[in-house]
């Protein structure tokens, strides 16, 4: 039951709406982005009103220092600072904030949530690495590819990596089994230089990147039986797809719950990997903001459909913020 009185509160200065007017918003604060949606109820989903979403790379440096640098955290006030106003001209009833790897691993981590609280009035929820593959499962679960076979849906972050066995079957999927691990786009990124002079370099450094997450996942067990399934929930395999289609500019609608032949994403991240950092920078959907980061992500993926051998990935536009209100919306 979502507490008045706690994270899920009312924003300061919301209105109070009629049930049926209603609006709700979902936060999430991760290594790499800020990501807000606001919504209303619509029939078994809801209508969105607003969205927000910035690169903040909260985490940048977490791996040396142990805490969040003074320029990251700047960074993720002035996005929350935004957020903060859309809560209140929307008129949000009901909200929750949440905060993941980073978060967890800063030693200021706990210091930086009560700034954010005191300059913006946001409270932020530093949850762990279940509730947040918990909350990514509720988001897209929707968009895993039909059958009755066994289904892993995976969260690649900034910070950490989560992936989440489905029990098989139709319907409101049950986990089976989960596993967090501390790689992410921005750790794993961080953990090897990606500017190699050659191409020879360059791959190189990313089978060194993919050899640390294969030894990270190797705790989970294979299903032995069934078509496999596998969903994609974050900006690696959004990315891909879109790189997958030779889109000019993201198009959500195009990507989200596309399928992807799996040797088509790993040829992707392969030719990625052996271009440069300004090369990548060039390609229509990546940029200079993902251009460093882009190939940490592909490793990470590469791992999972080496340990998960299903034939295509689902791609998921959706994930914790969808869950987030879902749970909302369910419970006020």
């Amino acid at each position: 039951m979502a507490d008045l009185d706690g994270p899920n509160a009312p924003f300061p200065g919301a209105p109070r709406h009629r049930p049926q007017r209603r609006t709700y918003a979902a936060l999430d604060l991760g290594t790499n982005n800020c990501r807000l949606l606001i919504a209303r109820p619509a029939g078994n989903g809801f209508t969105i009103v607003d969205a927000f979403s910035r690169i903040v790379r909260l985490g940048e440096g977490l791996g040396a220092s142990g805490r969040l640098s003074d320029a990251a955290i700047e960074r993720a006030i002035a996005a929350l600072t935004v957020c903060a106003e859309k809560l209140v001209r929307r008129g949000v009833h009901l909200s929750r904030a949440v905060a993941t790897e980073a978060c967890r691993r800063a030693e200021n981590g706990r210091e930086f949530v009560d700034r954010v609280y005191r300059e913006t009035g946001i409270a932020l929820d530093i949850i762990d690495p279940g509730e947040e593959a918990r909350l990514a499962v509720a988001g897209c679960h929707a968009l895993l590819e039909e059958g009755e076979g066994p289904a892993l849906i995976f969260d690649i972050g900034g910070g950490s990596t989560e992936l989440v066995e489905l029990l098989p079957g139709d319907g409101e999927p049950a986990i089976a089994d989960w596993i967090s691990v501390p790689w992410g786009v921005v750790s794993l990124a961080e953990s090897e230089p990606q500017d190699g002079a050659t191409q020879e370099d360059r791959l190189a450094a990313y089978d060194r990147m993919k050899a640390r997450v294969v030894e990270a996942l190797g705790a989970i067990d294979l299903p032995t039986e069934g078509k496999l399934r596998l969903l994609g929930t974050s900006g690696t395999v959004t990315t891909l797809a879109s790189v997958y289609l030779n889109l000019p500019s993201y198009e959500r609608r195009a990507v989200d719950g596309l399928l992807v032949p799996v040797e088509a994403m790993r040829a992707i991240g392969r030719d990625l990997a052996a271009i440069s950092i300004p090369e990548r920078a060039q390609v229509a959907c990546i940029g200079q903001e993902r251009a460093d980061l882009v190939v940490a992500g592909c490793a990470i993926l590469e791992a999972i459909l080496d340990l998960w051998p299903a034939e295509r990935v689902g791609v998921a536009d959706r994930g914790i913020r969808e869950g987030i209100l879902r749970s909302l919306m369910g419970h006020a």
